[in-house]
């Protein structure tokens, strides 16, 4: 599992295409590694951070050397290793100044987008889940067996608060046709008409579940990894012009991308993910009703929604780091769900009748 888009394989890339920029590296960093670099003067990374690059041994809980073989590049070139929550430096008196920060104030934290962003909704736990559906769609479920898909559909990292003692492991499965498929309809399918998400939403609520047969593949933002990264684009299947309205695509888009995240759960479930609690922002596609039951009654897990970000989850991160809280549980006391989405049991039927025939659909395009 060496995808291209990682950063081991990147380090390949500059060995193989400027030699010359290789030859001068003295330390391989990753964007938290160089900001933390520049406040303290000291080159550091983390596990979780050596695992989103590739570079993690699972089995040995450790920097993966038989990766770096493999791509000929020297472990030299690799940090000192910290735990992700730990004092990791302190500002040096210069980025104090720039910054406006007292000096010696500590490092306690860092960690890539989807970790960090599982971390601020308080997903730290087995059963966990963290959902993000902007323009592109993730779910970063958190386990503690090691485990892996032998297709290579989903990435597994070492989870923020990871130790060998009390695993942790966080699994990534992304989605590039979410949120962008609803503002293709809004900027295409209904533009000039002045509606907005909202009424967007109220029009596709109108339409029955299963949107009477027709069925939108929201794959139409480049090759998916849920697909073995296949590039089957975007599809409307299923459209008989005496029954389908506009209503009908609108609802059939929203409907469609659940499937498509679900598609990507049952992956993570065949891997031993259990759903037991669904985390996600009070934002985006989640903003909508029809789109938030309708995730909840497909995957059959409750859906809590805050109101926070990624910022927030950084500053607890640092503050655990730090040893101002007494541990993780501590740091997120008073964050509570501003709204739980229950599945609904009454069209719990109906949904997995529309995902059975949304998933047959899918499976006869890969086929073609």
């Amino acid at each position: 599992n060496l995808p291209g888009n990682f950063t081991a394989s990147k380090l390949r890339w500059v060995k193989e295409n400027e030699p010359e920029l290789y030859g001068k590296i003295r330390k391989m960093m990753l964007p938290g590694d160089f900001i933390a670099m520049k406040m303290a003067g000291e080159i550091k990374t983390t596990p979780s951070g050596l695992s989103e690059g590739i570079m993690w041994d699972f089995e040995g809980d450790g920097l993966a050397d038989f990766v770096l073989d493999n791509y000929g590049i020297s472990g030299d070139l690799i940090a000192e290793t910290v735990p992700t929550f730990s004092v990791q430096g302190e500002r040096t008196g210069a980025a104090a100044d720039d910054l406006g920060l007292k000096a010696g104030t500590k490092i306690g934290y860092r960690a890539g987008d989807q970790p960090n962003n599982a971390l601020s909704l308080g997903v730290l736990k087995p059963g966990e889940i963290a959902v993000t559906a902007g323009t592109s769609g993730v779910v970063y479920g958190v386990g503690d067996k090691k485990n892996y898909d032998p297709k290579s559909r989903v990435n597994v990292f070492v989870h923020v608060n990871h130790s060998s003692d009390d695993p942790r492991y966080g699994v990534l499965l992304c989605l590039n046709g979410t949120g962008i498929l609803n503002s293709w309809l809004k900027h295409n399918f209904v533009a000039g008409e002045g509606i907005d998400y909202e009424q967007m939403n109220e029009l596709a609520g109108e339409v029955p579940v299963g949107s009477e047969g027709l069925v939108i593949l929201p794959y139409g933002n480049g090759a998916e990894r849920t697909l073995e990264n296949k590039n089957i684009g975007a599809s409307v299947h299923g459209w008989n012009f005496n029954v389908h309205k506009k209503a009908h695509f609108l609802r059939a888009a929203q409907e469609g991308i659940v499937f498509a995240l679900n598609y990507g759960l049952e992956i993570m479930r065949d891997m031993g993910i259990e759903l037991t609690t669904v985390k996600a922002g009070n934002a985006n596609m989640f903003l909508s009703s029809l789109f938030a039951e309708a995730f909840a009654t497909v995957t059959q897990a409750s859906v809590e929604l805050y109101n926070t970000d990624g910022s927030q989850g950084a500053a607890r991160g640092a503050g655990i780091g730090a040893g101002i809280y007494k541990g993780a549980d501590d740091a997120f006391v008073g964050l509570e769900p501003v709204r739980t989405i229950k599945p609904n049991e009454k069209l719990a039927s109906a949904y997995e009748q529309a995902y059975e025939t949304w998933k047959n659909v899918l499976d006869d395009q890969l086929r073609a």
